[in-house]
């Protein structure tokens, strides 16, 4: 069977909402602190520079922590330079045989998530090792993501950790409240959403901060907003928000 007819096949297994989200592109991407690694991930996505690098965000900062967003701009991005791709999320492969990623070698880019959750079997440890090793021969590009350093994560394959660490390694910094605005403002656009400043402080200083609740937040209130044909103000976002939350 060949690479792509197995990819295919392997596709249409996974759940609808699997893969690359077009909004996540780095276009709707807050840098922050992050400037150094987001220009690494960049020219990866690219083939150039850097073949692997590791990025990863405490778990403390959640689905926030943007490490998914990055590897999935650099798939846009590498896409729409007629790379060929592919998006992988731990929670969503690890229920398929490993096979999965045999030959994924041949592919221009390779972006793994939550990578941490592929050491909780030997099996997947092993996988992840060949591929590594795979990609590193091939001279193709991956990228790995996930909630803790390459030293902290429990692995048990001898050599796996130092495979992870072959490239550059970043840990994510959270963004500030005001680069948080920011983000919510981009998605807001994209959504073609009037989000009035006083609305987006009243969002960052009642609800948890982590970007993927604001974002999830937002989504929810423009979904009833729309219905309602109501525009955002702070009682209509507290009456929803808080009967969601309740």
């Amino acid at each position: 069977m060949s690479l792509s007819s197995k990819v295919d096949q392997t596709f249409r297994q996974l759940p609808l909402h699997f893969g690359v989200r077009n909004v996540l592109s780095f276009d709707t991407l807050v840098a922050g602190a992050n400037a150094v690694a987001v220009g690494i991930v960049r020219q990866c996505a690219l083939g150039e520079g850097e073949k692997q690098v590791y990025i990863w965000s405490a778990e403390s900062e959640g689905k926030g922590g943007g490490k998914s967003h990055l590897l999935q701009a650099a798939c846009h991005l590498a896409a729409k330079n007629q790379r060929t791709v592919c998006y992988l999320p731990a929670a969503e492969i690890l229920n398929l045989p490993v096979q999965v990623l045999d030959e994924l070698e041949q592919l221009d880019l390779v972006c793994l998530d939550d990578i941490e959750l592929m050491a909780q079997s030997p099996d997947w440890e092993e996988a992840l090792f060949d591929l590594i090793n795979r990609m590193r021969e091939s001279g193709n590009s991956l990228l790995l993501a996930a909630s803790v350093s390459p030293e902290a994560m429990a692995v048990k394959l001898p050599d796996l950790r130092s495979r992870l660490a072959w490239g550059p390694v970043f840990q994510l910094q959270p963004l500030s409240d005001a680069e948080k605005l920011e983000a919510l403002r981009i998605r807001a656009g994209l959504r073609g959403l009037e989000l009035p400043d006083n609305v987006a402080d009243y969002l960052i200083r009642h609800y948890p901060r982590d970007l993927f609740g604001l974002f999830e937040r937002l989504d929810v209130l423009d979904t009833a907003a729309m219905a309602m044909q109501r525009r955002l103000t702070v009682p209509f976002v507290k009456s929803v928000l808080d009967d969601i939350d309740s």
